[in-house]
Parts: C-alpha cells; sequence; structure tokens
C-alpha cells in the first residue's frame, strides 16, 4: 500500500535473509560467550561499550556511512535487518544508539569535515557515543520553544541552557544541542535555531541524573553554563536548527526499536504459555499487528535508502508502535498469576516487570503521541 503516509513497501532483497541469519548466529554465540541477558527496552537500559566494540569489528555499526569514515557504505535496508535481530533479542545495544542511529547521520549530512573525521570513525568503531540534547525541563515535544541560548563569542559561541532527559549523557562522549543563535519572533518560532557538537567533558557542563523508581540510571539532566564552542563545532548552518532536528527526528521515530522494545517479552510470553487458545486471540492479535508495522517501518528504511523525506511515515510508526508496544505489556500482565520482579530469576517474570517499568514513557519519548497527530494532520493538509 502507497499513501500520503506509507512509503512504498518492497519485499527485502535475498541477500538480507543471509544478513539476519549470521546476525542470529552471532548473538547466540556472543550471549553464550559472555552472558548477558536479554532486556525490554535494551537501547536504552542495557549498557555494554564492550559489546558495541565487538559489532563494530563485524562491521555492523556505522553501516550506511561512506568507507571513508569507517563506515560499511551498506543500505538502510541492511542495517534495518540489523538493528531487528538485536532488538528481538534484547541485546545490550544502548552504548551506540544514539551515535549510530541518529547524531552518525546527522554529522553525516550536515556536519562539516572536522566534525566528519573526528567521531564517525569513531562512532563506527563502537568506541564513540553520543546523546541528545533537545528537550528542555519547559519545553518537550515543543522543541520550538527551546530556551537554550547560543550567544556569539570570539571565535565561536557560549551555551548557556538546561537540557532534559538526555539519555546515557553521563557514559558519553559529546552531545547535539538545540539552542537559539536569535531573538524569538513569536510569529516564526522555528526560525534562530542552531545545532552545535559539544563535548560532554567541556568547562561549564553539569550532568546531574534523573533516576526510575528502581533506582536504575538511564536520563538526566545537563546544565550548560557559558559553555564555549568552537566555530568548527557549528553542526550545519546557523539558523538552520529546526530543518536539522525535523530530518533527525526521521531517524528517531521511524526504526524498529519503536516496534521491538518488548519483543524479548512476546517471545518469553509465548514460549512460557501452554494456553493455545490464548495464543490464537490475544497473543495472535499482537503478532499480527506486529507484521503490519514491520512492514511500514520497513518501508521507511527503504525510503531514507532512496533518500526520501519520512517525516510524516516516521510520526505514524512511532506513533502507531509504541501503542502496539504498550499493548505487549497489558497483555503480558493479565497472563501473570505472579508479581513481577525486575531482580527474580524467572525470565518472564523479570522481563515483564521490566516492561512495566518503561511502559509510561513508550508514547513520551521521541514526541509524545500528541503531537505526533498533529504532525500527522500537517502532512496530510489537514492543519
Amino acid at each position: 500500500m502507497t499513501s500520503a503516509l506509507v512509503p512504498p513497501y518492497r519485499p527485502l532483497p535475498p541477500e538480507t535473509h543471509e544478513l539476519r541469519a549470521e546476525v542470529r548466529e552471532f548473538l547466540n554465540q556472543d550471549r553464550a560467550s559472555y552472558g548477558w541477558s536479554p532486556r525490554v527496552d535494551s537501547w536504552i537500559a542495557s549498557w555494554d561499550p564492550e559489546f558495541s566494540r565487538r559489532l563494530g569489528r563485524r562491521g555492523w555499526l556505522g553501516m550506511t556511512f561512506p568507507s571513508e569514515y569507517g563506515g560499511g557504505g551498506r543500505s538502510h535496508i541492511e542495517r534495518f535487518v540489523v538493528i531487528e535481530e538485536l532488538l528481538a533479542a534484547g541485546a545490550p545495544i544502548a552504548a551506540h544508539w544514539v551515535a549510530d542511529r541518529q547524531a552518525g547521520p546527522s554529522l553525516l549530512k550536515h556536519g562539516n569535515e572536522t566534525q566528519r573525521q573526528r567521531y564517525l570513525p569513531a562512532i563506527a568503531a563502537g568506541e564513540c557515543y553520543f546523546a541528545i540534547g533537545m528537550s528542555e525541563p519547559e519545553s518537550g515535544s515543543d522543541l520550538a520553544s527551546v530556551r537554550t541560548k547560543g550567544v556569539r563569542v570570539d571565535g565561536g559561541w557560549e551555551l548557556t541552557g538546561t537540557k532534559v532527559w538526555t539519555s546515557g549523557a553521563h557514559h558519553s562522549h559529546a552531545f547535539v544541542v538545540l539552542a537559539r543563535t536569535s531573538e524569538l519572533d513569536t510569529a516564526k518560532r522555528h526560525e534562530g535555531l542552531s545545532q552545535f557538537v559539544v563535548p560532554l567533558d567541556s568547562p561549564g557542563i553539569e550532568i546531574r541524573p534523573i533516576k526510575l523508581l528502581t533506582g536504575a540510571h538511564h536520563f538526566n539532566e545537563v546544565v550548560l553554563t557559558k559553555t564555549f564552542v568552537p566555530d568548527d563545532m557549528v553542526l550545519g548552518n546557523i539558523g538552520d536548527g529546526w530543518e536539522q532536528v525535523t530530518s533527525e527526528l526521521g531517524f528517531e521515530r521511524s526504526g524498529p526499536e519503536r516496534i521491538l522494545s518488548a519483543q524479548p517479552l512476546l517471545d518469553a510470553l509465548v514460549r512460557t504459555t501452554d494456553d493455545e487458545a490464548w495464543l490464537a486471540t490475544d497473543v495472535g492479535d499482537l503478532v499480527s499487528q506486529l507484521a503490519t508495522l514491520r512492514q511500514l517501518s520497513g518501508s521507511v528504511a527503504g525510503a531514507l535508502s532512496r533518500g526520501e523525506s519520512v517525516g510524516v511515515a516516521a510520526a505514524t510508526v512511532k506513533d502507531l508502535g509504541t501503542r502496539f508496544e504498550g499493548a505487549v505489556i497489558d497483555v503480558a500482565a493479565q497472563s501473570s498469576s505472579t508479581l513481577p520482579e525486575v531482580d527474580g530469576s524467572n525470565e518472564l517474570d523479570r522481563l515483564l516487570a521490566e516492561g512495566i517499568l518503561h511502559a509510561p514513557g513508550f508514547t513520551l519519548r521521541g514526541g509524545t503521541n500528541e503531537i505526533l497527530s498533529g504532525v500527522i494532520a500537517r502532512g496530510l493538509g489537514l492543519r
């Protein structure tokens, strides 16, 4: 099906089947050798730099980067297949996730040669990790209202402001900061925004943890106080921040992580139940939704390979996908007769506990469903 919402779907080429089998074999062997456990939301919650480096050695990071930047020069479809398998296995992929998914492609598209040479080869090797500095305490999904300011100084810019929900900032090497570099014009709120590549060990940066109720630490508040950024670390052109951010959100919203974050739980549910009637109804409904969403997400990957705009389709994937993931948690919770525990020895109970704790964020991160509905409506000419 093709519409304003859905790019044309093309079946995965035969060579991707071999790639998928190769990744599955690697994951089985790697888990046996290193003993990691599948996790719900592994792209946020499971940080393992050594695993990232092992992926880098296999050529499975920076797959779409050109070879001159350490990449594999491969297609978005091939990367899509690798990412599907990593997510379905619940593998520990959080360390490299933002760098590989979002920061790297942004540097490739908008960055200068200094930025590309400095960061892209290290990202592809699994040795450089990024965070994203978009959301602020009073500017979540409404990114045009950001208050972080960039002030022109000799040789560069000084950034002052606060970013929040900055995943992995306490482990990362750098982050991409959205800031206002000219006075706000309320009639043209999307103008006057710019992006900067900022090392997280720069003077004037304070990283404050935001912990989950369990004590787990994934998110952060990052405070910048007159943090100096040289001119060669401006991402793209001054004033182009809004266009760049909306392009980046296509990568963030459309990927299979929006539909497969809870896949380890769904797999465990199927493995451990013997209620065939329930499998055929409740779980069968989930599986049919998953098949449709995978096709939609794969269509977006194909569109990215062709250099097409995916903003509306990406918002659709994110909206439908995160609702689906919430449904997986609900169905699993209804089937459970025990109290799930994060530290429990039973894999199904452990994964369910993780899912329950992470589910409230499914429809918030990367843009709330209400914001996404507006994106879709504008794309269809309804607003």
